[in-house]
């Protein structure tokens, strides 16, 4: 039996920066999730490029600029990118 090295798109999966990524997602989006001032059921949170990114839709503006503090709050000295747009 013959064991490939895992990859991801192509590219060598790094397991470690895979699990924080995970985990860093997993952190910001239960964070929107319980913050006030937010509806954040249609935001989705990503890792992309060492940066959180923020994305989908809510109900107003201040909501958005609401998700980026909340994400910069958990995402500590990683970038933060809030493309969520207004319904």
């Amino acid at each position: 039996m013959v064991f490939k090295q895992p990859t991801f798109f192509g590219e060598p999966l790094d397991q470690e920066t895979g699990d924080k990524d995970a985990s860093l997602e997993e952190a910001v989006a239960n964070a929107l999730a319980v913050a006030g001032g937010i509806d954040a059921a249609d935001v989705k949170v990503t890792v992309e490029d060492h940066a959180v990114v923020l994305t989908g839709v809510v109900a107003t503006a201040p909501e958005i600029e609401r998700a980026t503090a909340v994400a910069q709050a958990i995402a500590g000295a990683k970038p933060v990118r809030n493309d969520i747009q207004v319904a």
